[in-house]
């Protein structure tokens, strides 16, 4: 008998519940009285509990009518996200977005994105990965993930298409009481060799035996930038860091920019585009996130 319980007994039992009386309830459905009493009636009879005490003027919730009623809210709604979530498959939303981004990406941005995002498309699940060089760009390779906001890799790969985002500010920088922080003129590039650096390796084999941008024999490895970030301010090492992660440590005196023969006073820079591969175009909520992150990004990360 259960099975044979409808959308409507169900939705004309939450509505007498929320007007008070079953008149109440006619009049928001637009039925008769008759019909509204004759749902609820019906339902009682299909699954053997009655939900509400008629012995008054007005019919009030049972102990179990107030128990169930919860459990037919939650039925009700289901269907009607069911129903809104099909309904935006059919216009060609995406079912879910999946967004790799590089770790050197401003996290407050990507932050905010989601933020509007889901209000944008509530309906819609985000997955998002941060990764670092190889492995950042595997998940789009292989399909896992349909968009990825990466940097370019000295590697090309020509099997995905690519947008231009903007540019993050790359600098080198050393605890304030590290050795390299106290030259009074530009650092000879032969001195960094004579120091560890800190360089964030790969998870993937993309990149395996390259090395990107390394210019000292003793090199430490680490796949976090925060434990990289970290271990600089505690004077572990020097090494290449994004701008904006360490734009107040600079400021407070904790990280000193190095300035490096060879190298712009004013750091490299890292081209951010957003990545897909061709057979899997981004939908409306995949061009909404990619225009949405170049609303959002402003300077000085975006130039």
């Amino acid at each position: 008998m259960l099975d044979g319980v409808s959308l409507d007994q169900l939705r004309t039992f939450i509505t007498a519940a929320d007007e008070g009386s079953f008149s109440a309830a006619a009049r928001k459905l637009n039925r008769v009285q008759s019909a509204v009493s004759g749902w609820v009636s019906s339902l009682e009879d299909q699954i053997g509990v009655m939900l509400f005490d008629r012995s008054a003027k007005f019919p009030k919730l049972t102990p179990a009518g107030v128990l169930l009623l919860a459990d037919a809210r939650n039925i009700v709604a289901g269907v009607d996200t069911l129903k809104a979530r099909a309904r935006q498959m059919t216009s060609g939303v995406e079912a879910e977005l999946s967004v790799v981004v590089d770790v050197c990406f401003p996290t407050s941005v990507v932050s905010a994105v989601a933020k509007a995002f889901a209000v944008r498309f509530p309906l819609t699940p985000l997955r998002l990965f941060v990764e670092a060089l190889g492995a950042a760009y595997q998940p789009v390779l292989d399909g896992r993930c349909s968009l990825g906001i990466l940097p370019p890799l000295p590697q090309t790969f020509p099997s995905l298409l690519s947008e231009r985002l903007g540019e993050v500010p790359l600098v080198a920088v050393a605890s304030a009481s590290h050795p390299l922080a106290r030259f009074a003129r530009r650092i000879p590039r032969s001195e960094l060799s004579k120091h560890r650096q800190l360089v964030l390796s790969d998870r993937s084999e993309l990149t395996t035996g390259r090395d990107f941008a390394v210019a000292s024999p003793t090199t430490w490895r680490l796949a976090d930038l925060s434990t990289k970030h970290a271990f600089l301010k505690d004077n572990v090492g020097w090494g290449g860091m994004p701008l904006h992660m360490v734009e107040k440590d600079i400021a407070e005196g904790t990280l000193v920019v190095l300035d490096v023969d060879d190298m712009p006073r004013t750091g490299f820079v890292l081209t951010m585009s957003a990545f897909h591969r061709p057979s899997q175009p981004p939908g409306p909520a995949g061009v909404w996130f990619i225009n949405q992150l170049k609303a959002e990004w402003r300077q000085p990360y975006l130039v």
